[in-house]
C-alpha cells in the first residue's frame, strides 16, 4: 500500500496498545478485542475508502501493567492501517495490519463515547528530518555511523540467518531520518526502552539512545551462539520494504507485520496453544482427541489472516466446549421423586407412572438408555412443565428447545463447516449450554415441524430420537459422532396426526388429557392462586376465594382442557383484589393520622379518649381477608361466557349432542338436522371434512333401509326421501371438523327428525357406524368425556369395544355419570330416546303394531 507524505488529522481515532509499542516506520499487527476499538473498526475501518479513514492514532498505555484505559500515554504514533483480517462470529474479532507514521502528541480528548477521539499535534515529518540532517553536521555524522554499526550487525549475522541479504537491501533503502525508530524496533528491548525511544522527539538524542540499543545488540551477538541469535531472523525474510514517499512499510509474510521483538508474545501463537492446553484437558474420546489434533495442526501451519483460520478455531473451541465425559449423577430415591412429583403436579397419575417405572429401572441397572417420552395433549394442561419437574426430580440439567416452525434440517444436524457462518444444530448448542451430556432435553411442540427445499427436520430427527442409532449421532459440523444415549428426551405434541410415522415409532406415547373440574379447582388452590398471589403483591390474608366461586370460574368463565385460561381468569380477579386492598390501606392510613391528631389535643374529655381508642381499634383490625363472591366476578370478568345451552338446543326434534377430539381437548358438538319439499337431496353444512361427509351419506343409507321398521314411512315401499331434501349443519361453521366418531350422532338426529321425537337432554354420543348397523369404536374417549362432564351431563353412550377406555377416567367422573355401551345401532336408539324408541312401536302409532316375526 502507498502512503502519501502528508500531515496527519487534527483529530485521530485512538487505539490503546496494552504491552508495545509502535515506532515510525515499522509494522505491527494489533489483536482487537474492546467493545470501543471494535465500534471504531466498524465505523471508521469497515465503511470507508477515504485515506483520513485508515489513518488512527496507536497509543500505549503510562505502564505495561496497567489495566485501567483511562491511564494513557501523553505521546502516540499515527499509523496507516494496511490491512483488516477478522469474523464477526461467533463473536466479532479482529486484527489490524498497521504502519507507524510519525509521532504525535494528545492535546485533548474530545470524545470518549462510542470510541476514543483526540485532538493532536504531530511532532515529526520525514521531509523535515531529511532536511535537517542534510544540514546538521553532527546529525550526519550520526547516521554514518549508526548505518556503520547496522552494517556490521548484519555481517555478524551472515551464516546464522538466511536471507541477510534482503535485510541488507531493506536497511540499505530505510532513509536516515527513519534509521533510529526502524532498527530500535527491529533489535531486542525492553517495553520501558521503546516507550523512551518514543518520548524522544529531538532526532540527536534519538540516534544516540538507539545507537546504544545497537551497540548492546552487537555484543550480545558475539557471546551468543549461532543458535541463540537475539535478533529477530523472521525480519530477514520479509524482502525489501515498501517506498512510499518517505513512509517504510516493512511486512512480515508469515507473522504479517508483527512486532520484531522476540519478548512480545505474538497473541495469535498464545491462543494456539492455550487451544492446544485445552484439548488435552478436555478429556475427549480418542476418536474426537485425533480430530482435534490434527486440526490443530492444521490450525498452526495457517497464517492469521486466511479465512480457514477463524473457521478452524471456531471448530476447535466447540470441540473443547462440548461434554464429551462430564455428567450428572442421578437422583434414585423413589419415594423422594414420588413426593416430588406430586407435589409439583396434580393428578397425572400415568405421566407420573412412567417416570417413577424409568427411575427404578435406573436404579436397579444403574445404566438405561435415555427413553423418548413423548407427552400429548391439549395446550394448557402442563407438559412443558411436567419435562422441567422430571429434571429437578432426577437431579439433571434442563434445556428445552423449541420445534415450533423450523423448516431446515440444518436446525438438527447443524451446518457443514464449507458454509459461511456454519454452526452445529440445536441438539449440541443445548449440550453445550448444559455443559453435561446427560441431561433432559425438552423438544417442544415436535408436531410443528414444517418442511422446505432445506430438507425435512422430522427425518434429521430420526437419528437423534432411536434409543439404537443416537449414540452415534453425526453433526455435520463436527463430522464425528457424538453419544447422546444418556440424554433423557422428552417431547411435547398437541396432535400425533402431522408427526410423520416414522418418528412417531421412535417415541413412547403418553396421553395427557384434559382435567376434570374438580382437578381444576385442586389445581387453582394449590398452584395457580399462590403464583398469581406473588406476582400481584397479595398475602393469603388479603383475599379469600371459597370453592364455589372458583368452581363459577371454571364452569361459567373457561372452558378448556388446560388450565391457562384459568389462571388468566384468576390473575384478573387478584387484580381488581389488589386496587381494592391498595384503597383500603389508604383509607386506614388517613383513619391513624386523624385519630392521632385527636389524641394529641388538650382538654378532651374521658368519652372522646374513649371513642378515639375504639376508632383507632377498629382502624388496626379492619384489614381482613376480601372475600370473592359470585357477584363480584360479574363486576370483574363480566357476564358468564358460557352457559348449558343443552337444554334449549335440544328442546325441539332433530338435534343430538355429539363429542369430537381435537387438539385443544374435547369438545361437545351439536349436529342440527331439517327437512323440506325437494327432490331427495342431501344438503351438509358446517365446513365438513371428507370423512364426515362419508358418515352423514352412510348414516342416511342405513336409516332409508330401515325405514319400515322403524315406523318412520308406510310399508307401502314410499323412500323416506320422497319429494323431501334433508339439510345437515354442524354449528360453529368457522371450525372446521373431521373424523370417524359422528356416524351414531347423525343417525340419531335423523331419527329424531323424522319420528318428531326429542333426544335426551343429558346425553351424549360418539361412535362410527356400519351399512350393516354395528358401532365402530373411536379414539379420544377420555377427552370426550371430560368434555361432556364440563358440559354438564350425566349420560355418555359409547362403542361396547371402548368399554376397556373407561379404566382411565377418574374416579369421581366415573361416578357421577352413566356410560351405555352400544353394539348396534339400535342399542344407541334406545339410549337417546329413553327406551321409547325403536323398542315400543306405541310410541309412534298410539296402537299397538303385530310383529313380522
Amino acid at each position: 500500500m502507498v502512503v502519501p507524505n502528508r500531515d496527519l488529522p487534527k483529530r485521530l481515532p485512538l487505539l490503546i496498545l496494552r504491552d508495545k509499542v509502535l515506532l515510525p516506520g515499522s509494522s505491527m499487527r494489533i489483536a482487537v478485542r474492546d467493545d470501543a476499538s471494535l465500534r471504531m473498526i466498524d465505523s471508521r475501518l469497515l465503511r470507508k475508502d477515504t485515506l483520513s479513514s485508515v489513518i488512527i492514532g496507536i497509543v500505549p498505555r503510562r505502564s505495561a501493567k496497567e489495566d485501567e484505559e483511562s491511564l494513557l500515554h501523553a505521546m502516540g504514533t499515527g499509523a496507516v492501517v494496511v490491512q483488516v483480517t477478522g469474523t464477526n462470529w461467533p463473536k466479532p474479532l479482529y486484527t489490524l495490519l498497521v504502519t507507524g507514521l510519525c509521532r504525535f502528541r494528545i492535546d485533548k480528548i474530545v470524545m470518549e463515547e462510542p470510541y476514543l477521539i483526540a485532538e493532536v499535534t504531530q511532532l515529526d515529518k520525514p521531509a523535515e528530518q531529511e532536511a535537517e540532517i542534510r544540514k546538521n553536521a553532527e546529525l550526519t555524522t550520526l547516521a554514518e555511523e549508526f548505518r556503520l554499526y547496522a552494517n556490521e550487525l548484519v555481517d555478524m549475522l551472515d551464516g546464522r540467518v538466511p536471507f541477510v541479504s534482503r535485510f541488507k537491501d531493506m536497511l540499505s533503502g530505510i532513509p536516515d531520518g527513519s534509521l533510529p525508530d526502524t532498527l530500535a524496533a527491529i533489535v531486542k528491548a525492553s517495553y520501558l526502552e521503546k516507550l523512551e525511544i518514543l518520548n524522544t522527539v529531538d532526532l540527536i538524542e534519538r540516534f544516540k539512545k538507539s545507537l546504544n540499543l545497537l551497540k548492546r545488540q552487537k555484543e550480545g551477538l558475539k557471546s551468543s551462539s549461532p543458535m541463540k541469535v537475539e535478533i529477530n531472523r523472521r525480519v530477514l525474510k520479509s524482502g525489501t520494504p515498501k517506498r512510499g514517499g518517505n513512509m517504510i512499510v516493512s511486512r512480515d509474510h508469515k507473522r504479517m507485520g508483527r512486532s520484531f521483538d522476540e519478548d512480545d508474545d505474538n497473541d495469535d501463537e498464545d491462543d494456539v496453544e492455550e487451544l492446544e492446553r485445552k484439548i488435552k484437558s478436555a478429556d475427549l474420546p480418542e476418536h474426537a482427541f485425533k480430530v482435534a489434533m490434527k486440526e490443530l495442526k492444521r490450525l498452526k501451519k495457517m497464517p492469521p489472516q486466511f479465512p480457514e483460520h477463524a473457521t478452524s478455531r471456531n471448530y476447535l473451541e466447540w470441540m473443547i466446549d462440548l461434554p464429551w465425559s462430564k455428567e450428572t449423577k442421578d437422583k434414585l430415591d423413589i419415594p423422594q421423586a414420588r413426593l416430588d412429583l406430586d407435589q409439583d403436579h396434580y393428578g397425572l397419575e400415568k405421566l407420573k407412572k412412567r417416570v417413577i417405572e424409568y427411575l427404578a429401572v435406573r436404579k436397579l441397572k444403574n445404566s438405561l438408555k435415555g427413553p423418548i417420552l413423548c407427552f400429548v395433549g391439549p395446550p394448557g394442561v402442563g407438559k412443558t412443565s411436567v419435562g422441567r419437574s422430571i429434571a429437578n426430580t432426577l437431579g439433571r440439567e434442563f434445556q428445552r428447545i423449541s420445534l415450533g416452525g423450523i423448516c431446515d434440517q440444518s436446525d438438527i444436524r447443524g451446518h457443514r463447516r464449507t458454509y459461511i457462518g456454519s454452526m452445529p444444530g440445536r441438539i449440541l448448542n443445548a449440550l453445550k449450554t448444559v455443559g453435561v451430556k446427560n441431561p433432559v432435553i425438552l423438544l417442544d411442540e415436535v408436531d410443528k415441524m414444517g418442511k422446505s427445499l432445506h430438507g425435512d427436520p422430522a427425518a434429521a430427527l430420526l437419528e437423534v430420537l432411536d434409543p439404537e442409532q443416537n449414540w452415534t449421532f453425526v453433526d455435520h459440523y463436527l463430522n464425528i459422532p457424538f453419544d447422546l444415549s444418556q440424554v433423557l428426551f422428552i417431547a411435547t405434541a398437541n396432535t400425533v396426526s402431522t408427526i410423520p410415522p416414522a418418528l412417531l415409532d421412535r417415541m413412547e406415547l403418553i396421553m395427557v388429557p384434559g382435567y376434570t373440574q374438580e382437578e381444576k379447582v385442586a389445581i387453582s388452590k394449590r398452584h395457580l392462586l399462590p403464583k398469581q398471589l406473588k406476582e400481584h403483591g397479595l398475602t393469603a390474608q388479603d383475599i379469600d376465594v371459597p370453592d364455589n366461586s372458583l368452581k363459577a370460574i371454571i364452569s361459567n368463565y373457561t372452558r378448556e382442557a388446560g388450565v391457562r385460561s384459568l389462571e388468566r381468569k384468576i390473575g384478573g380477579v387478584c387484580r381488581a383484589v389488589a386496587v381494592r386492598v391498595a384503597e383500603a390501606a389508604r383509607s386506614a392510613s388517613e383513619k391513624t393520622k386523624d385519630s392521632g391528631k385527636e389524641e394529641s389535643k388538650e382538654q378532651e374529655g374521658t368519652s372522646s379518649k374513649a371513642d378515639s381508642t375504639n376508632t383507632t381499634a377498629v382502624t388496626v383490625t379492619d384489614r381482613r381477608a376480601f372475600l370473592v363472591t359470585e357477584k363480584f366476578l360479574t363486576d370483574v370478568l363480566g357476564p358468564p361466557a358460557f352457559e348449558s345451552e343443552v337444554a334449549q338446543r335440544l328442546s325441539t326434534p332433530g338435534v343430538a349432542v355429539g363429542l369430537a377430539w381435537t387438539a385443544m381437548g374435547g369438545e361437545i358438538m351439536f349436529v342440527e338436522a331439517t327437512r323440506m319439499g325437494g327432490e331427495g337431496k342431501l344438503t351438509l353444512t358446517g365446513q365438513l371434512g371428507d370423512v364426515m361427509k362419508e358418515s352423514a351419506q352412510l348414516a342416511l343409507s342405513w336409516l332409508r333401509s330401515r325405514s319400515v321398521e322403524f315406523f318412520l314411512t308406510s310399508e307401502d315401499g314410499i323412500d323416506l326421501l320422497e319429494r323431501t331434501d334433508v339439510h345437515i349443519h354442524f354449528p360453529a361453521g368457522a371450525v372446521g371438523k373431521d373424523g370417524p366418531s359422528a356416524g351414531v350422532t347423525i343417525v340419531t338426529v335423523l331419527v329424531s327428525l323424522f319420528s318428531g321425537r326429542c333426544t335426551r337432554s343429558d346425553t351424549a354420543m360418539t361412535g362410527e357406524i356400519t351399512l350393516r348397523g354395528l358401532v365402530l369404536p373411536v379414539g379420544g374417549i377420555k377427552e370426550k368425556v371430560l368434555a361432556a362432564h364440563r358440559a354438564g351431563l350425566k349420560r355418555v353412550i359409547l362403542p361396547r369395544r371402548n368399554e376397556k377406555d373407561l379404566s382411565e377416567l377418574p374416579d369421581n367422573v366415573k361416578d357421577k355419570m352413566d356410560f351405555i355401551l352400544a353394539n348396534r345401532v339400535e342399542d344407541v336408539l334406545r339410549a337417546a330416546f329413553d327406551d321409547e324408541f325403536p323398542g315400543i312401536p306405541q310410541a309412534v302409532s298410539g296402537k299397538p303394531l303385530s310383529s313380522k316375526l
